[in-house]
């Protein structure tokens, strides 16, 4: 008389998957208490604040546009608009971890915006009449406009970030 092998190997798979479990209940245990290795999934942003959230969109979407710019214009593009762009991007990393440095990168950010958003369009609408690039001076007013509103949040919400 012979012993089937799957009836003896069932038992033995529950014993292999229990022993596995186990093994993973005290790796989590074990893990938990040391930094820098935890075993449970976190928000990669500490941002909480759901306006904060969209500032640091905004200048990730400002960042992307200016290098965007600057890679298809190249020949007629300033050459600072993708060290801006690429400012903008670094303040939006640094508002989605609250770090500390955002609070001055937002400043230089928005007193470098400013400038650059108000001589485009003065040096633009002398050039040019106003309804000849509508869209264009729309676009930089609306930037200035959001760079502003922006910047005075994040900066009335300085004591959030560490």
């Amino acid at each position: 008389m012979s012993i089937n092998p799957w009836i003896c190997q069932k038992p033995v798979q529950k014993i292999r998957d229990a022993v596995k479990v186990e093994k993973l209940i005290y790796y989590q245990s074990y893990y938990s208490g040391r930094k820098g290795h935890n075993m449970t999934s976190e928000k990669s942003t500490k941002i909480e604040n759901p306006a904060l959230r969209l500032i640091a969109i905004f200048y990730i979407a400002v960042g992307i546009a200016q290098i965007g710019y600057f890679a298809i214009e190249s020949s007629a593009a300033p050459l600072h608009l993708p060290v801006l762009g690429i400012l903008s991007i670094i303040t939006a990393y640094s508002l989605f971890t609250m770090r500390k440095m955002a609070l001055p990168l937002v400043i230089g950010l928005f007193f470098v915006g400013i400038t650059f958003g108000a001589t485009t369009l003065s040096n633009s609408v002398a050039l040019q009449n106003f309804g000849g690039a509508m869209l264009f001076h729309i676009a930089l007013i609306a930037y200035m406009i959001l760079l502003l509103i922006a910047s005075i949040y994040v900066v009335a919400q300085r004591e959030n970030f560490n």
